[in-house]
């Protein structure tokens, strides 16, 4: 994942607190402050883990290749229009050159001129294959997890004013593949057809058509293009002249201007664009000062750390999807969740079980995550009271402590004293225990912490 990748994951974190409300973000907290940093850093450290679990990175995923997939279509597009060009300039019939020059460069000088105006008046542009293919990009994405993912990039680019190149490239990019297209069927079409060239008028002179041709065939002519010499300019005005010698002298300079004034210029700013693109991308970072960033600083550079559950209850619970890689596990360890008195702890343990005591405070659960966080344990076992309803916090704990271990497994303790458990709240367990992902065992998996096994060596 690049930079700009982290700092769009950011924005559009920050975009969905802003529409929704807070994200449940306890550990994601927790493992930002781990990670260390300055604010930038550990506000897109927690933006990247959020975004993990709550599947924003696939969906980031989608829409690049959605973005992919929209500049090869109109690509495709632009290629076929690009050809389109070069059989209306050239028709069937006696080509007029002037007719021809326009419909080859008519178009994009216009809508160049009005690029230019807009990146110079308003400082932004607004062209309309930019926005086309921001919208394609939107709807080949097919995520709905995406929602923000377009308006935190333009939002992110915005404030470097890098809208206008990263868009600039694209639009330049597609007319110099248009007018590429046009060039070469042009050429296919004057190798393989005999065409005659002649330019008409009733309200201005001759003169000015030689003046104008001659002006145009000014630079193609340094680089090697024929330009009609001026009694051939003269006598195409009457007639298309069968002539081999200005057939190809009038081809010569219409493929001339079509490169010189239509094809170089978008090459440059395409170029252009690009090499300001890839400069204000490097410079590009978060902006600490908006409000929703401001909020975490306390929370992800307290000065004293709080544990507790302060959010309204989320719609459900997150799966146990992503436990720490099995490299970096090393170990075995018990802990309980909240037991009485009523059960003895620890239990008689294999010497190299761990003890990670009884989680009943704030303290406690804080200390155990931070000292998983950094030795996570290769397999942890969690003792759990059935008595108890299996409500948010616990559930809650279960889970982040299984993120922080290789293996786990929850212990549903018997009920001391031979009593019998309630078979409605321990079904109620198993099924929130389930839908964590999480194996359930009714015996002490001691043999299981010791050896990796269920089975005795």
């Amino acid at each position: 994942m690049t930079a700009l990748d982290t700092l769009w994951l950011t924005e559009a974190i920050r975009l969905r607190e802003e529409h929704t409300g807070p994200l449940d973000d306890q550990e994601a907290n927790r493992r930002a402050r781990q990670q260390g940093g300055d604010l930038a850093a550990r506000i897109q450290h927690r933006a990247t883990w959020l975004a993990e679990r709550d599947g924003l990175l696939p969906a980031l995923r989608h829409w690049k290749q959605g973005a992919r997939l929209s500049v090869m279509l109109l690509a495709v597009l632009v290629i076929i229009s690009g050809a389109g060009l070069a059989f209306a300039a050239l028709g069937t019939g006696p080509v007029n050159v002037f007719w021809a020059l326009g419909s080859l460069l008519g178009l994009n000088w216009v809508l160049l001129l009005s690029w230019a105006c807009g990146l110079l008046l308003a400082g932004e542009h607004s062209a309309s294959l930019g926005r086309l293919w921001m919208w394609l990009s939107a709807k080949l994405a097919r995520d709905a997890n995406a929602a923000h993912l377009g308006p935190a990039l333009i939002l992110l680019l915005q404030r470097r004013r890098l809208n206008r190149w990263l868009l600039g490239t694209l639009v330049n990019g597609l007319w110099l593949l248009a007018l590429t297209s046009a060039l070469v069927l042009l050429l296919l079409l004057l190798a393989t057809r005999r065409y005659g060239f002649i330019w008409e008028t009733t309200i201005l002179g001759p003169d000015t058509f030689v003046a104008m041709t001659r002006a145009l065939g000014t630079v193609p002519a340094l680089l090697g293009f024929s330009v009609p010499d001026i009694d051939t300019i003269r006598a195409s005005g009457d007639s298309a002249l069968a002539v081999d010698s200005a057939r190809q002298a009038w081809a010569g300079w219409l493929v001339g201007v079509l490169l010189v004034f239509g094809i170089v210029p978008r090459l440059l700013l395409a170029l252009g664009c690009w090499v300001q693109w890839r400069l204000g991308r490097a410079r590009l970072q978060l902006d600490l000062g908006l409000p929703g960033y401001t909020e975490l600083r306390e929370r992800l550079m307290p000065s004293s750390e709080r544990l507790g559950v302060n959010d309204n209850a989320p719609a459900q619970l997150h799966q146990v999807t992503s436990p720490v890689a099995h490299h970096r596990a090393e170990g075995a360890l018990l802990v309980g969740v909240e037991l009485d008195d009523q059960h003895p702890w620890p239990p008689q343990m294999p010497a190299s079980v761990g003890d990670g005591g009884i989680l009943d405070s704030r303290e406690s659960r804080r200390r155990l995550l931070d000292q998983l966080a950094r030795y996570p344990a290769a397999r942890l076992a969690v003792a759990c009271d059935p008595r108890r309803s299996p409500d948010r916090g616990s559930l809650g704990l279960i889970a982040e402590l299984a993120r922080s271990a290789g293996q786990t497994r929850v212990w549903l303790l018997p009920a001391p004293g031979g009593q019998q458990l309630d078979a409605n709240r321990l079904a109620d367990w198993r099924q929130a225990l389930d839908a964590l992902g999480l194996d359930i065992v009714d015996q002490p998996p001691l043999t299981w912490l010791e050896t990796g096994n269920d089975q005795a060596s």
